[in-house]
């Protein structure tokens, strides 16, 4: 310890040397742990790409919900819409570049021929794309 020595004199006198022994091994314990994490620290590729044009991202197409309820009421997005209406509105939207998705969403008592109608109107006016949105029930 720092408070006394084996020295011949037999004196008392308190060591004035500091004890590094206990700091070395803590230094040694950090060195090791910084050499192995380290190299984690530094490991990228640095490269020097080159600038070239691109096209801009595709954007993906809006959709278009229409619901029918089962009086064979039309809404459009959650928006009422009488059957003479629709025409005119998916013609306009067939214009779109691109197109918006169709989706079909129809009440279990609707009819079919209300269903058909709009299919017949969708097609009539230029829809492309028209999808059938139903609900999953749980078993």
């Amino acid at each position: 310890m720092a408070f006394g020595g084996f020295n011949d004199n037999k004196q008392q006198a308190p060591m004035s040397d500091i004890n590094v022994t206990p700091m070395v091994d803590v230094m040694l314990v950090l060195l090791v742990i910084f050499i192995i994490t380290a190299p984690l620290f530094t490991h990228a590729i640095k490269l020097d790409l080159p600038d070239a044009p691109s096209a801009a991202a595709p954007q993906k197409p809006e959709t278009i919900t229409l619901s029918i309820d089962g009086d064979g009421r039309i809404f459009w997005n959650n928006d009422p819409v009488d059957q003479k209406d629709l025409g005119p509105r998916l013609a306009q939207q067939a214009q779109k570049n691109p197109q918006p998705e169709l989706q079909l969403r129809a009440d279990k008592a609707t009819r079919y021929e209300i269903i058909a109608q709009v299919m017949a109107a969708a097609q009539n006016n230029g829809m492309t794309r028209l999808g059938f949105v139903t609900d999953v029930k749980d078993k």
